[in-house]
């Protein structure tokens, strides 16, 4: 019948407004694998389309890296790229409010979505 235009997540905002940032702090803290996967997490979020487990799961994981949950596992690459950044950069301050960002858009959208699945 009539298709109607599937309403854009908070982490689809959270995409669009912070996409170098995510990308940078992926970089930072993961090197290569979380800067692709990162990436990864913001291409499917340039489509306009429902939140997939798989985004939702980066995003998680994305979170989980932001908040440094890995960086006392040194068999990690996070605790390698941890160990060199300076606890005085500019970049600390920028991660722990992306940390916040992601963490707000995460729970929106999966608020959202539960919101939706009553509804349908």
């Amino acid at each position: 019948m009539f298709d109607t235009p599937i309403p854009l997540s908070a982490l689809h905002h959270f995409a669009q407004q912070y996409d170098v940032a995510l990308q940078n702090a992926a970089w930072c803290l993961g090197g290569r694998p979380w800067l692709l996967r990162a990436q990864r997490l913001l291409d499917d979020l340039r489509q306009p389309a429902r939140l997939t487990c798989r985004a939702e799961r980066d995003a998680q994981a994305l979170l989980d890296l932001l908040r440094l949950e890995h960086v006392h596992d040194e068999n990690r690459i996070e605790a390698a790229c941890f160990a060199v950044i300076d606890p005085t950069s500019p970049n600390v301050e920028n991660i722990c409010l992306l940390s916040e960002a992601l963490r707000d858009a995460l729970h929106a959208a999966q608020a959202q979505q539960e919101t939706e699945t009553y509804h349908v």
